[in-house]
């Protein structure tokens, strides 16, 4: 009996690591299972035991391993996600989440993201909803070939809308975050292609139209060497000094889309695939390798925030050079 107590205390103390510190773990638990708060703290110190059925259903909810509680060797590790696709796809639920993503990493007293991406992360294009919305535009209109966009061409104040809102909040919480980036001069090289697929297929509604996009890259690029000579986040415009942001550069290693957010002694990595798709896991074995790739990628990488402004100018340079040389080709 004291052996299951205290593996049941094992349990409930790993859920309450997981929890957010504004969340009460009693009350969190008495909801999921239907149970008075009375009954829901009896099951975390030990005084009732828990049934199968109710631990199937806090670990569905807090995504939560087994294998990886107990210490079980085992080849298994527990991703979760959502598909997307053509048919039920909504484009507001899909930023929505990310917003709801980076709320949920922000409620942890400490915490970092840790980014190597073979795109310009998601994050900063909410800051000019111009090119925000000529991306999404893109995922849905190209690569999900989504039916409402088959005939249409891309106008920036059509997509843009009650969005904005939205793009907003994504950048605040998103400025909240320390974080660490590592970047490549490839980087910028996938939305650069698909600009330029769309200027070579008319896809554009109006040459105004496309120079909007190459001007919001621009300026996206402008901003983001700006917070890297500063070594911290803050909005276009504004003077306020958000976290702190440590910007790489690796000249060998091209990114892969893996962003790791470290919150508290946990650990947990979204994976991006097929473009638009993204599974999510906290096993400890993987996170603790991708972890310590990261940190063998940051080894071999110049740091170019606060530090390093010949190599930064030169880097930033070179990507503006790219674009001008796509938006003149």
């Amino acid at each position: 009996m004291e052996n299951s107590t205290s593996v049941q205390r094992l349990f409930f103390k790993y859920v309450k690591e997981g929890l957010p510190s504004h969340l009460s773990l009693v009350d969190e638990v008495a909801e999921l299972l239907h149970i008075s708060n009375d009954s829901a703290y009896r099951r975390i110190r030990g005084s009732k035991e828990i049934s199968f059925d109710e631990i199937r259903t806090l670990c569905a909810h807090f995504r939560i391993s087994l294998d990886q509680l107990f210490h079980l060797q085992s080849d298994n590790i527990i991703f979760w996600g959502k598909f997307i696709n053509d048919t039920d796809f909504n484009f507001d639920d899909y930023v929505t989440d990310i917003l709801r993503q980076l709320t949920y990493i922000n409620s942890f007293t400490e915490r970092e993201m840790l980014l190597m991406s073979k795109d310009i992360p998601i994050f900063h294009y909410f800051n000019f909803p111009e090119l925000a919305a000529f991306k999404c535009f893109f995922w849905m209109k190209t690569i999900l070939q989504y039916p409402l966009f088959s005939r249409q061409r891309f106008a920036v104040d059509d997509f843009i809308g009650p969005r904005i809102q939205t793009f907003n909040r994504i950048v605040g919480e998103y400025n909240r975050l320390p974080s660490l980036e590592i970047w490549d001069e490839d980087s910028i090289h996938a939305t650069i292609r698909q600009i330029q697929y769309y200027k070579e297929t008319k896809e554009f509604a109006s040459v105004q139209e496309m120079e909007k996009v190459y001007e919001c890259l621009h300026r996206t690029v402008d901003h983001i060497e700006a917070q890297a000579e500063l070594g911290c986040k803050f909005s276009p415009g504004e003077h306020a000094k958000g976290a702190p942001l440590k910007f790489y550069i690796n000249e060998f290693m091209l990114g892969d889309n893996t962003y790791l957010a470290c919150i508290n002694d946990k650990k947990l990595i979204f994976l991006n695939h097929s473009v638009l798709n993204t599974i999510r896991t906290k096993d400890a074995c993987f996170t603790g390798d991708t972890y310590e790739h990261f940190r063998n990628i940051i080894s071999k990488s110049t740091q170019i925030s606060g530090v390093g402004e010949k190599e930064r100018r030169r880097f930033f340079n070179t990507i503006r050079e790219k674009i001008e040389s796509s938006r003149k080709g």
